[in-house]
């Protein structure tokens, strides 16, 4: 077993913030891989700290990570952190942690939504902020004027004169290069960034004496040694194999002992004799050890201030797939299954809220976005489970006799040509336009809009300007309720018999509306397999098969004609979903499916 002690002096804890997409993790794999750290069989790997395969295919980091790196004799504890306001309650968790914070901002770009939304929350901490203005290498970079916006962004922000005040380092992640003038060519390394780190962010000042106090922040699990939880110490030090307290977040107290001691070396978890205030514990041991709890000494121990989360705001209802072709693609399918991966969640995601449903069979599921509940439902077809889900509904709430419900602050950047078609759509849903600029043929908007007219919007934005379309949006606050939208939905065209869609078929359905499927494909009566012209549901033969003589010859005729189907992803479908209609998830499919599935018995 490896003993590494650090004097609390040689100790920083810098968490990494960011908006999507403006370089956060590819800058974190040059610091790793530029320290005095031995990085081991990862050291040549791009995005080292996106290992999850969902970060790598969305270009997004979800979930917080931890590493540390060695510069000169220094230990620098890094906690990459999530850009996107969904995942809000990781970015509260790890702040906490740290001591300071780098804020990276796209040299072209400049500060975008989720800037402002992780910016916010260091300020709001007392973190000192250093501000990495990145991919400084890109043609169009305008690093006078992003710097600009960035001072104007802490201003309004409320930062105070020592927060307004922050060190500036110019970088480009992609080629491993930073200095404090903005200027690629003059620049050798990543070592200017590491020694503002060093300057900048202030050591721990924390009392090594005084009675143990952690606050475990992550969990996880590891094969051998069982729940691990990871924490800032805050006061006093922590031995391996020691007696300690766990103090819940309802105040219940239990004693332990920390079975295994590990921190952070590199990207690696390495078993520690010792460590003290400041730094970041791993512990294993403590049977149903928590997000929150806080893990104290036996004597008197007494807990930490709880983590603040932002409530819910959108809520689905999970169930058991009880379809057809319910069982034969996915492992977990009972209800037994799916409350136990439920409550397995809870333990690692505190904006999450999960409560039984009208049976055994359904649970309600609160999150802060539809992307946080669709990344959790993406997990769990990928782990093996099946699943049902319901369109996405906002969370309302009853102040002083009137009810408030969620709003949100909303930036979309498209093309300039559909900047007509965009307010006209945002104005239907409610949305109040708040600014607009052009720039180079882009249009920028800002609207405040009701949650619940956000839902269903982005798969309608990506339709609408083929693709093109940007949206990001911050929760605002509740205000007093609005009146119910007006919507113009078209109809389902829903599957008449169980069976395999012909070319034949299909090429009479498309004539209705645009399907979502190709032929030979399996269905069952009441699935959804397009959206009809109209605002009614249809009923259609998608396997009808025909008589011919001269059949090959037809056939390919038929298959010629068929327009290729709209491919629709997870977000899409709960989108797209009705209150009548639900989301079929497992491992191998997405499908849309009626409520009641008989078609002779929906109204």
């Amino acid at each position: 077993m490896g003993v590494f002690i650090f004097n609390i002096m040689n100790i920083r804890n810098i968490a990494i913030i960011a908006h999507v997409d403006h370089g956060k993790t590819t800058l974190v794999d040059a610091l790793l891989k530029q320290s005095d750290t031995d990085l081991g069989k990862v050291a040549n790997q791009e995005q080292i700290m996106d290992s999850n395969e969902l970060e790598r295919e969305r270009g997004i980091t979800i979930f917080a990570k931890n590493a540390s790196v060695q510069y000169r004799d220094v230990k620098i504890n890094i906690i990459d952190t999530p850009g996107h306001a969904d995942f809000g309650g990781e970015v509260e968790r790890v702040l906490n942690m740290a001591d300071g914070a780098l804020l990276l901002v796209d040299a072209q770009e400049g500060p975008m939504p989720q800037t402002r939304f992780v910016l916010k929350k260091a300020l709001a901490i007392g973190h000192k902020i250093i501000v990495v203005i990145n991919k400084i290498d890109k043609p169009n970079a305008r690093v006078n004027y992003v710097l600009e916006k960035v001072i104007e962004l802490f201003m309004e922000l409320g930062a105070n004169d020592e927060q307004l005040n922050f060190p500036v380092v110019y970088a480009s992640g992609k080629f491993g290069k930073a200095g404090l003038e903005p200027n690629i060519n003059s620049m050798a390394g990543i070592k200017p960034l590491f020694e503002k780190i060093i300057e900048s962010i202030p050591s721990p000042e924390l009392d090594n004496n005084a009675p143990l106090q952690m606050m475990i922040v992550s969990v996880s699990y590891d094969n051998y040694k069982g729940k691990i939880g990871v924490a800032r110490i805050h006061k006093g030090k922590i031995t391996n194999s020691q007696a300690i307290a766990r103090i819940t977040r309802e105040g219940k107290i239990t004693n332990h002992k920390a079975a295994s001691l590990m921190a952070f070396i590199g990207l690696n978890k390495t078993e520690v004799a010792e460590l003290s205030a400041g730094d970041i514990a791993i512990i294993a041991g403590v049977e149903n050890i928590s997000i929150g709890d806080t893990i104290a000494g036996p004597e008197n121990p007494m807990p930490l201030p709880p983590i603040m989360i932002e409530k819910p705001t959108v809520k689905m209802i999970f169930s058991v797939n009880n379809s057809p072709f319910a069982g034969q693609e996915g492992e977990y399918c009972t209800s037994r299954n799916l409350k136990e991966r439920l409550e397995k969640e809870l333990d690692n995601d505190v904006a999450l809220q999960v409560v039984q449903g009208k049976s055994t069979d359904e649970f309600i599921v609160s999150g802060r976005g539809e992307l946080h509940l669709g990344i959790l439902i993406e997990k769990m077809r990928r782990e093996g489970y099946e699943l049902q889900a319901s369109r996405p509904e906002v969370i309302l709430k009853e102040e002083n006799g009137k009810v408030l419900e969620p709003a949100e602050d909303v930036w979309i950047e498209v093309p300039e040509q559909y900047s007509g078609a965009i307010i006209q759509k945002m104005s239907v849903r409610r949305g109040e336009l708040k600014n607009m600029n052009v720039e180079n043929s882009i249009a920028y908007f800002h609207f405040f809009i009701p949650t619940k007219g956000l839902i269903g919007f982005r798969n309608e934005l990506l339709l609408e300007t083929k693709g093109l379309g940007i949206i990001n949006s911050l929760f605002a606050g509740y205000f007093p309720k609005s009146p119910d939208l007006e919507t113009n939905r078209r109809g389902s065209l829903i599957v008449h018999e169980t069976g395999v869609t012909t070319a034949y078929g299909l090429l009479n359905a498309q004539e209705r509306g645009v399907m979502f499927i190709g032929p030979g494909v399996r269905v069952y009566e009441g699935q959804v397999v397009g959206e009809n012209a109209k605002t009614t549901d249809l009923t259609v033969h998608v396997c009808r098969q025909k008589q011919l003589t001269n059949f090959r010859a037809k056939t390919d005729a038929v298959t010629d004609d068929l327009i290729p189907p709209r491919q629709m992803t997870l977000e899409q479908c709960m989108e797209y979903v009705d209150e009548d209609e639900l989301v079929e998830i497992t491992p191998k499919s997405i499908r849309i499916r009626k409520r009641i599935l008989k078609n002779n018995l929906r109204k």
